[in-house]
């Protein structure tokens, strides 16, 4: 897998886990790797003890496709509705709940890109940084730096 948990690849905007540097680090010598599927649909929770974080997340849509190699990514999405919650000693306290019509995303190790239409509504506070967002246009502010409007936007992970 990329490094990524369940809750990352369904939620989108909430990501746990692994931070992107980190990532990078896992995934360079990362082999292709792709899917897609017609119809999608994702609840649970998570729970590390060693990080002290816990979290919950639901996510439903129809069409989704992502292809993955090294540090590169690239992701679509059709319609699609998602939330989720987490609490950690190093995220934070983050809750944001997300509806989007379509998007398409492309990463390059700690750089991203998204396009699309979405009305992502939620806010974290933690360790971190801050994130705030309302119908989906927002900032990112600390470790990764974003704007979005409307659910397009640009982030780079700075550490």
């Amino acid at each position: 897998m990329s490094g990524k948990t369940d809750a990352e690849i369904v939620q989108g905007d909430l990501e746990v886990g692994a931070g992107r540097s980190q990532m990078m680090i896992d995934t360079i010598e990362r082999p292709g790797k792709a899917f897609a599927t017609g119809t999608f649909a994702s609840a649970g929770k998570f729970e590390d003890d060693s990080e002290e974080e816990i979290g919950v997340y639901a996510g439903v849509g129809v069409g989704h496709a992502r292809a993955e190699w090294s540090v590169f990514d690239a992701e679509a999405k059709g319609p699609n509705a998602s939330a989720g919650a987490e609490i950690s000693r190093k995220a934070g306290v983050r809750a944001i709940a997300k509806a989007e019509l379509a998007s398409a995303s492309a990463s390059a190790g700690l750089v991203k890109a998204t396009v699309g239409l979405a009305a992502d509504t939620g806010i974290g506070i933690g360790p971190s940084g801050v994130e705030a967002k309302v119908l989906g246009t927002g900032v990112t502010i600390g470790r990764k730096i974003g704007v979005s409007f409307l659910g397009s936007g640009f982030e780079i992970k700075l550490w």
